[in-house]
């Protein structure tokens, strides 16, 4: 009887990583045979413990801080989406040499249409923070049609360098914090603030009645930024583990070539949590 293949993500820090559950649910449910754990991996060993991963018969890898731009520089082919981003989150042994995806844009996307249930063709959308974060979902977010997409970061020049990468894929445009004035229908927190339990100092406008407020950060109950949009009257709020198990999908389909059910797995983690 084979060996199952063998799957990880790298990151530093990775104990709290939720993927090694995640894909061990994907595998029960598609009958895949593999195995997955999580390694940390510290700032510049990351190639040295890829090329023992791959020595030892690894299948593909997950990427997360702060290792998406030594994979990007490592994959010897990306896929459009990893070109567009800039960054690898995911690595796949193909036949044709290591392959690097990004799978986080194409998650959130699916988190925010598919499970949440949001239309945002026609709207205007408000993506704060201008880090490797926010570029992983700024392609996706600007092929779903939105009228305007609004950059803002906290150093508005930065936010500006990253509108005008985007430029040719829609009407985008880079602000300071303080200049995101709405009313926006949806509002994407792609910043880490809520991990230290702060809140980007957008103005008051920025949320209404009608706007619905995404926070990619998650925990053990509401982030700090889906408080400040429920105390502002937001139509609605959600945090990001629905966007982890959407990219988590992607990354298994690449590999294995079947999508597992994300709903289920979805409600359960949910129901865990």
């Amino acid at each position: 009887m084979n060996a199952p293949d063998r799957y990880a993500v790298f990151g530093h820090p990775v104990g709290h990583s939720r993927s090694p559950w995640l894909h061990a649910r994907f595998a029960e449910l598609t009958g895949e045979s593999l195995v997955y754990e999580a390694r940390d991996v510290p700032p510049g060993r990351f190639e040295t413990a890829l090329a023992a991963f791959l020595q030892a018969g690894g299948k593909g890898l997950n990427i997360t801080v702060p290792h998406k731009l030594a994979a990007f520089a490592a994959a010897e082919k990306l896929t459009p989406r990893a070109r567009r981003a800039g960054a690898v989150n995911t690595l796949a042994l193909t036949p044709d040499g290591l392959l690097g995806d990004n799978t986080d844009g194409a998650g959130l996307l699916r988190d925010l249409q598919h499970n949440l249930g949001l239309a945002l063709a026609g709207t205007r959308i408000l993506l704060v923070g201008a880090g490797g974060a926010a570029r992983g979902a700024l392609g996706p977010l600007l092929d779903a049609g939105p009228s305007e997409l609004v950059i803002a970061n906290r150093h508005a020049g930065k936010a500006r360098a990253l509108a005008a990468d985007f430029g040719a894929d829609g009407a985008v445009s880079g602000v300071g914090l303080d200049e995101a004035h709405g009313p926006f229908a949806l509002v994407v927190n792609a910043t880490s603030a809520s991990l230290s339990g702060e809140v980007p100092g957008l103005p008051g406008d920025a949320v209404g009645p009608e706007t619905f407020c995404y926070d990619m950060a998650y925990g053990s109950g509401p982030t700090a930024f889906m408080r400040w949009a429920q105390v502002r009257g937001a139509a609605g709020v959600a945090d990001g583990r629905g966007m982890l198990v959407e990219q988590a999908a992607e990354s298994f389909t690449l590999w294995r070539g079947v999508r597992p059910p994300t709903d289920e797995v979805l409600a359960a983690m949910r129901s865990a949590d």
